[in-house]
């Protein structure tokens, strides 16, 4: 019945992605703001919203490996995401196709937030401000600085969108998918939880793998559906500011976690998923960055492979 179900709540939440991306584009093409802001904002914040839930219910049964794990986690398989799409696409080359001016400072931040958070594993004794964590407040800090920033920086886009909504349509359509996206993940995301309880997984294997890949399926139907509309634009940037977003839910964590600063509560193997979290990123701003006119398909493509085969090795590593 559990499978049942969690198949049913993964159905939902691939349907209403697929909508909201369809809105997104429509609100991309028809307002002043450009793709990678709406994928960077708009879609990420609504295609976390499963990753809220969860975490925040492992808040409350007081289990800090599974609320850290699960966005730490994310993030990792949202990079894997635009790895196996950029190699199942390589003839398109997708990150030849984006504005690099536009998503670069969201992977660099991105980046920053994990050093941030890897310091804190590797220094103990973390400083706390009302029971929150200093790293915490920084990253949060930072994100509404960068916020600004990215939302100055953005192209103006006059093409056509493919689903000739009105604005105001799009956007009240918008609001409805993230609702759906909100209740059919969290349906996910709960019986993936009771799932995993019953195969007897540790709550780090299990936030950081099995229940964030569940909660990433918004993110995977984003990239694909931006794809088909050819706004490469959002697909990265959905991805890129869909992990500063998780950052942001983990601070929140922080806070309702009245036992002190949540990092500090965690297991030790939490720093392997930040650390490929990391490595990842660089990956992503070194191809971000890159001319590869002049290579071959698989050269061109060998990056993603590496990110691929890294998250592979340190999934089975943690397994």
């Amino acid at each position: 019945m559990l499978i049942l179900i969690f198949l049913l709540a993964a159905a939902v939440v691939v349907a209403a992605a697929i909508y909201l991306n369809q809105f997104g584009d429509v609100i991309s093409k028809k307002s002043s703001l450009s793709g990678a802001v709406v994928g960077t904002f708009l879609i990420a914040g609504a295609t976390s919203l499963p990753e809220l839930t969860t975490s925040l219910t492992a808040v409350y049964i007081d289990n800090p490996d599974i609320a850290v794990g699960n966005m730490l986690g994310s993030n990792g398989f949202n990079l894997l995401i635009l790895a196996v799409v950029d190699l199942i696409y390589r003839r398109r080359r997708l990150f030849q196709r984006i504005d690099t001016k536009t998503n670069v400072p969201s992977a660099l931040i991105g980046l920053l937030f994990f050093i941030i958070i890897i310091t804190s594993f590797l220094i103990p004794g973390s400083i706390s401000i009302f029971g929150v964590g200093i790293e915490m407040i920084a990253v949060v800090l930072l994100y509404i600085l960068s916020m600004n920033y990215i939302s100055s920086d953005g192209e103006n886009q006059d093409e056509t969108p493919t689903k000739d909504y009105s604005l105001r349509k799009a956007v009240i359509g918008f609001i409805i998918a993230a609702l759906i996206v909100f209740a059919s993940g969290s349906l996910l995301s709960i019986t993936g939880d009771r799932l995993a309880e019953a195969t007897g997984m540790n709550a780090s294997f299990v936030g950081s793998f099995l229940i964030a890949a569940s909660t990433s399926l918004p993110e995977l139907v984003t990239v694909l559906a931006a794809f088909k509309l050819a706004n490469y634009n959002m697909a990265i940037g959905s991805i890129l500011g869909s992990n500063l977003f998780n950052i942001q839910l983990l601070a929140l964590t922080d806070i309702l976690y009245r036992k002190g600063p949540i990092l500090a509560a965690v297991d030790g193997s939490n720093i392997s998923i930040a650390g490929l979290g990391l490595v990842m990123t660089l990956v992503i701003i070194y191809l971000l960055m890159r001319r590869a006119n002049t290579l071959s398909q698989w050269r061109y493509a060998a990056p993603s492979l590496v990110m691929a085969l890294m998250y592979i090795v340190v999934s089975y590593v943690l397994f």
